[in-house]
């Protein structure tokens, strides 16, 4: 614990700070994607910390190869910048270059310290086990560019104030609203789903030894088939109003592309959460999985090899409703068969919706059912 920090400390050490005014007229420019301008601010903020850009070489080797950074520091996702020989070139010979995104004249100026080829397969199969494209993660690497451009970014302006960024909030936010909340112990939840019962059910029972839980949606780029972002936001909304009691749960959005990169992802989520003053985390089984792509209780399993992060792991089993027991509950203290237990594949769930069929009150609130049923559109296409 640091004193000066007051919760927990940063990952690294210190909260990473890169916002600026500098100048940027006159700079050479490329646009990149809004989800890696959604990273670039996440560096900006400290949500990334230790990162102050995009990886160089060395560390990104060291990352793809043993989930490090190279001076030893856990770090399991590479936060790159992929283009094509040309622009490398520009962008090396500029030195400053200004990024700029679909909203934006530029609201980002990277310094380049290096560009720097990679081996697309060895890098798939570092970071997400496989090299099979069928894997989203996997997908994604193979069509990146070809050259990794590395260096410090200064973040110079913010995107418009939306529905979707209402509840996005800094590291020096949350840390600021759990000491006044009087928090000492945080438990973050992460997820990309909107609030199942048995979601619910982690959540509170993590609340019974701790003083508050921080509900941190994924919003960003998903796969076709989970829910739209707006759908996630508002039925969290609805259940924390009407289901929690008061100063005992905060909601902030994390703006953030899911990798489904399983067991790596999970101890990427836990610094990110970490770095926002959580003493805790909950890890699900098959935590960022996807497919059968990794054992369900990888995600928990790998914490053991970072035994130097600040952030611990809670494992919960699976919860369900029993008809028998008459509660909310899971396979360690309850007897009864599966046949006596109410729960809920994703699959099962975007099946139910797409048919106009309503949950069970014991998988979905009425009120987070109503909001789901009644959006026209609420998957990813």
């Amino acid at each position: 614990m640091s004193q000066s920090y007051g919760i927990t400390k940063p990952h690294g050490g210190k909260l990473v700070n890169r916002i600026s005014k500098k100048d940027y007229s006159g700079l050479f420019s490329i646009s990149i994607s809004e989800d890696l301008a959604n990273d670039v601010e996440n560096i900006a903020d400290g949500i990334f910390s230790p990162l102050e850009g995009f990886l160089g070489q060395q560390d990104f080797e060291t990352v793809s190869s043993r989930g490090r950074l190279a001076n030893d520091i856990p770090w399991t996702i590479p936060i790159v910048l992929d283009v094509d020989e040309s622009t490398a070139k520009k962008m090396k010979d500029a030195g400053d270059v200004l990024l700029k995104n679909t909203e934006s004249d530029g609201f980002a100026i990277l310094k380049v310290e290096e560009t720097y080829h990679y081996d697309k397969e060895k890098t798939a199969k570092g970071v997400y086990g496989t090299t099979d494209t069928k894997h989203p993660g996997v997908a994604r690497t193979i069509t990146m560019k070809d050259i990794l451009v590395g260096g410090k970014i200064d973040y110079i302006k913010r995107p418009k104030e939306s529905l979707i960024r209402k509840y996005r909030k800094s590291p020096i936010q949350t840390r600021e609203e759990f000491q006044k909340a009087g928090w000492k112990t945080i438990v973050a939840f992460q997820t990309r789903n909107p609030p199942h019962v048995a979601h619910e059910m982690l959540q509170k029972t993590s609340l019974t030894t701790r003083d508050g839980v921080f509900v941190n949606p994924l919003i960003g780029k998903k796969k076709s088939g989970d829910f739209v972002d707006e759908v996630i936001i508002k039925c969290y909304e609805t259940l924390i109003e009407h289901y929690y009691p008061k100063n005992r749960c905060q909601l902030a959005t994390l703006h953030t592309e899911m990798r489904y990169a399983g067991p790596k992802e999970a101890i990427h989520h836990g610094i990110m959460r970490q770095n926002y003053g959580c003493t805790h985390i909950i890890i699900g089984r098959d935590h960022a999985g996807v497919g059968n792509y990794y054992d369900p209780f990888a995600a928990q399993k790998i914490f053991d090899d970072y035994p130097d992060l600040e952030i611990t792991p809670i494992f919960f089993p699976e919860f369900f409703y029993c008809k028998k027991c008459l509660n909310f509950t899971n396979e360690r203290v309850c007897p009864h068969d599966v046949e006596s237990r109410e729960q809920l594949s994703g699959t099962k769930l975007r099946t139910m919706i797409l048919e106009g069929k309503s949950p069970s009150e014991f998988i979905l609130r009425p009120e987070v059912s109503k909001i789901i049923m009644d959006y026209n559109k609420p998957f990813v296409d």
